[in-house]
């Protein structure tokens, strides 16, 4: 295999660590550049694993994902104490989707099909300017894509009020589960229950305007996209 070859396959495969080895369920995982990609694509709020003052603690953020750069933005003020400490040590990112319950003949072969990816990493704090001006707008724009340049754009005071860290997409883990209940072929088959799969669908309902919003201002054509998946297709 060539060199161009390698270094194209090894792009495209995430690196296997002892954090990111799948040691259960192995089948579920995958260590492909795009399915993770595919994950981080899929969403905006992601959960930050971080120890404070010896405890662990879990906080709900926006994140936005630079992929040409492989690069994770994560959001919030200057007063989480969750970001400000977390450039000094390793955390752990992770975003999911739920597809779906798994409904079976028995309670134990119940399941949940989801999409999850954990990214493992020591952040830096974005200090440069125009970094920072980037990463929010990565931020804003994987939440609403065009609505960074439609609003106004964050003010010096407002850039010194927001905390943003980086963290590279180097090791990470994927898994996803999909796919009917299994006990259909053994003994539970024969109980006469129904089985099957609930799916779970999320999606923008209409936009609202907001109630003090002047007349004759109209919804602008990147936010209407937004709530086109309102009927729920």
């Amino acid at each position: 295999m060539s060199t161009q070859k390698q270094n194209q396959q090894h792009q495209d495969q995430l690196a296997v660590t002892e954090r990111t080895r799948h040691r259960r369920l192995r089948e579920q995982g995958s260590t492909d550049v795009a399915d993770l990609d595919a994950i981080l694509r899929g969403g905006f709020v992601c959960h930050l694993g971080v120890v404070v003052d010896g405890a662990t603690m879990v906080v709900p953020t926006v994140y936005g994902v630079d992929f040409d750069a492989r690069t994770l933005y994560v959001h919030g003020s200057v007063a989480s104490r969750s970001l400000v400490r977390a450039p000094a040590q390793t955390v752990c990112v992770t975003v999911t989707h739920i597809d779906g319950l798994v409904l079976a003949r028995s309670v134990f072969e119940h399941g949940v099909n989801y999409r999850s990816a954990m990214v493992y990493g020591v952040p830096r704090a974005v200090t440069d300017g125009d970094e920072l001006l980037h990463g929010l707008r990565v931020v804003t724009e994987q939440c609403a894509p065009g609505q960074w340049e439609y609003a106004r754009q964050p003010s010096r005071k407002e850039l010194a009020a927001t905390s943003l860290l980086a963290l590279p997409l180097t090791e990470a883990s994927v898994k996803t589960a999909s796919g009917p209940p299994e006990d259909g072929d053994g003994p539970d088959g024969e109980l006469g229950l129904w089985a099957g799969v609930v799916p779970l669908r999320s999606y923008f309902d209409a936009p609202e305007p907001d109630p003090v919003l002047p007349a004759g201002i109209a919804l602008p054509p990147h936010v209407a996209a937004l709530g086109a998946g309102s009927s729920g297709s």
